[in-house]
């Protein structure tokens, strides 16, 4: 018996309510995200309870992993057909350097609402918060090499 103690992981599931998959190639664009895995409704192992799929959703995303740089985001399209309300939480992006930051700001800023601009803080040489054009908000940052 294994006495290996794993720590616990916390990763983002985002419900993209009917918009997933666009919303992966969009990060896979922007982002260079890598799709580890994606399975449609219909590719479903075992069938869905009555009533948990919409109709019509079956080409729908039931669930992906991608992963950017070292984290695995999970999605889905989930079973809403509300419109995805993303509040109360940001995804931080940490990249290397000024322009990396510039270029995945600009990026996730396509088609999205710039809140804070990039600019230079007391805790990073580059730091600005996006909402992208999904509704996400990310905060992108450069960390400062007093704080790496």
């Amino acid at each position: 018996m294994s006495t290996t103690k794993q720590n616990p992981v916390i990763q983002p599931y985002l419900f993209f309510n009917g918009s997933c998959e666009q919303a992966v190639e969009f990060y896979r664009k922007a982002l260079g995200a890598e799709v580890e895995m994606m399975m449609r409704f219909k590719d479903c192992p075992e069938k869905p309870q009555p009533g948990m799929v919409p109709p019509g959703s079956e080409n729908k995303i039931m669930h992906t992993s991608f992963r950017i740089g070292d984290t695995t985001v999970m999605a889905s399209d989930g079973c809403s057909a509300d419109k995805p309300n993303f509040q109360g939480f940001s995804l931080a992006l940490s990249v290397a350097t000024e322009a990396e930051a510039d270029r995945a700001f600009a990026a996730l800023a396509d088609g999205g609402q710039v809140r804070m601009p990039l600019a230079k803080t007391f805790w990073s040489p580059r730091f600005g918060m996006v909402a992208d054009r999904f509704g996400i908000a990310w905060m992108v940052s450069v960390p400062s090499a007093d704080h790496k």
